[in-house]
């Protein structure tokens, strides 16, 4: 039989989640969570996911003893799963919220370390700051909070936009931004569940944080094309959640998850990740 110490239950069975989930199995871990659809349940039950569907109220069906990874976006009011489950939080073995960066606020460039104080700017980041104080509530401040940066991956990166001819060079001075490949999430995430007494604060993100339009040139000459042209930010024409993300510049540390859980990023620079991601969807396609 499976040992309580061996099973993860994610609400929000999503991208993060399922390559988590994709390197606990193969060393005994049962996964089960929530999805929204029933089409999607089927297939992740297929692969031997044991995936319930969960709109977002209600009851939610968790087994006793698993450890517990949150990874469901809030709502006004804070994260649907903490109304739904924190009553049953002390019968976790761990209890993992995924936040965001972006509750930090705008810094101008300046590094954001797990200490540094919260300052969310926008509805959105206030959302999460909610969040992360209803699961350190419920769970007598054992939750561990991880808040990423931008998540890139296969299926996830500027290689989409390059090919379907969208993509732009959205110059903005001094704009940086910190990110993570999804394979170094996972590997982090996994290093947290092997040490279920870890507590605070923990951020996964690669070593270089870097402007935007630089990640694009580099995503293109990969694909042997011509860098997309040069837009300015005041001209690019964003939706307002993407112009959003613009309004904040800030670099992100990692020391605390290196020195804490051992972890170092496989992915160490955008450059290793998107050849990585290219790699990856090259093989797919074969």
């Amino acid at each position: 039989m499976t040992s309580p110490q061996s099973l993860l239950f994610v609400f929000g069975l999503g991208y993060s989640a399922l390559q988590l989930a994709g390197q606990l199995r193969p060393a005994g871990w049962r996964v089960a969570g929530t999805i929204r659809t029933p089409a999607k349940a089927a297939e992740l039950q297929a692969q031997g996911i044991e995936a319930q569907v969960w709109a977002g109220q209600g009851e939610v069906e968790v087994p006793g003893g698993a450890h517990w990874l949150i990874t469901l976006p809030p709502g006004r009011d804070g994260c649907p799963a903490a109304f739904a489950a924190s009553a049953r939080a002390a019968t976790a073995s761990s209890i993992t919220y995924l936040s965001t960066t972006g509750v930090y606020g705008d810094l101008r460039g300046g590094w954001a370390f797990e200490w540094s104080p919260v300052a969310p700017a926008s509805p959105r980041a206030a959302a999460r700051v909610l969040a992360e104080n209803q699961w350190l509530g419920a769970s007598d401040g054992r939750a561990r909070i991880v808040r990423l940066p931008g998540i890139y991956g296969p299926g996830r990166s500027p290689f989409d936009r390059i090919r379907d001819g969208t993509a732009q060079r959205i110059i903005k001075p001094g704009q940086v931004f910190s990110r993570v490949h999804v394979d170094d999430i996972a590997s982090g995430l996994a290093a947290l569940m092997l040490r279920p007494h870890a507590r605070g604060v923990f951020h996964l993100c690669d070593d270089l944080p870097a402007p935007p339009q630089d990640v694009t040139a580099y995503a293109a000459r990969l694909l042997g094309l011509p860098p997309p042209r040069e837009v300015a930010f005041a001209d690019a024409g964003l939706s307002d959640m993407a112009a959003s993300f613009y309004a904040e510049c800030k670099r992100v540390g990692n020391a605390r998850a290196k020195s804490a859980l051992g972890w170092r990023p496989r992915y160490t620079t955008y450059r290793e990740g998107l050849t990585a991601v290219l790699a990856a969807e090259s093989a797919g396609s074969l």
